[in-house]
């Protein structure tokens, strides 16, 4: 990466230095507030009755992995929406530094960089507090950050290059709505993607979210993925690489023209 993006990712760890505590205090309270309502919670009643296969696991161990692979995913779209569109349109930080020798591309790999090292935080925080709830594993709860990091992106990627072409924040609030909502829900996070209708199955198979949720519990549990890792980081990498070329073109496109 150059010089000039890691500058910009700079830039924005120097804003978000002032910004901290509010998103800290967040980051570690979510997923206790989760684990201990849906885990421990609703959990109880899952463990007790005829639930379907949850390949030899206890309702909190089936939850917390898929719940670090959704809250990576959460937390790329935040970083990956809203700011792109404040640094465009509304508070045109981008355009203020384009004034420098930083360059469009250079701005959507440093903001990509920071989103990157925003999952990195969120993930541990995650990680340390699946850990007090005794659902950790050494080395593998450790190991689960990358493909939950590898998860986050392949939504922070193309998200940034969406929100790069907006002119208004109302799309965004419907991608949310009808998109970040319903794969929170529908991805293999709370129950197995065998439980809904064999029409909608396929559906869930082919979102980046169920790839990451699959690929972050095998690592942090040890259980066997629908596929092979093979396929499910490839798939990931598939929706990064793409997203990446879109954001540095729609960057470009919507900077300078």
């Amino acid at each position: 990466m150059a010089a000039p993006a890691l500058r910009f990712m700079e830039t924005q760890a120097r804003v978000y230095r002032r910004t901290w505590m509010a998103s800290a205090f967040t980051t570690f309270l979510n997923p206790v507030l989760f684990l201990l309502a849906m885990g421990m919670g609703l959990g109880t009643l899952v463990d007790r009755g005829e639930a379907a296969s949850l390949q030899g696991l206890s309702y909190l161990q089936f939850l917390a992995p898929g719940l670090l692979a959704a809250t990576a995913m959460q937390t790329a779209a935040g970083d990956s929406s809203f700011p792109v569109m404040a640094g465009i349109k509304w508070q045109k930080t981008y355009y203020a530094a384009l004034a420098t020798p930083i360059s469009a591309r250079d701005l959507a790999f440093g903001h990509m960089a920071w989103v990157v090292v925003r999952l990195l935080m969120a993930t541990v925080a995650f990680v340390v507090v699946m850990a007090v709830f005794g659902v950790a594993r050494f080395p593998g709860a450790v190991l689960a950050i990358l493909p939950a990091t590898l998860t986050g992106m392949a939504f922070g990627a193309p998200i940034t290059a969406f929100a790069a072409r907006l002119d208004n924040d109302y799309h965004l609030s419907s991608l949310f709505r009808f998109g970040i909502v319903p794969l929170f829900l529908f991805s293999g996070t709370f129950f197995p993607i065998s439980q809904l209708p064999g029409w909608l199955q396929p559906v869930a198979y082919a979102t980046p979210l169920w790839h990451g949720v699959e690929l972050t519990r095998a690592t942090a549990l040890g259980t066997a993925p629908a596929f092979s890792p093979v396929i499910h980081v490839a798939y990931l990498l598939l929706w990064i690489g793409v997203g990446t070329v879109l954001a540095e073109r729609n960057f470009r496109w919507r900077l300078l023209r």
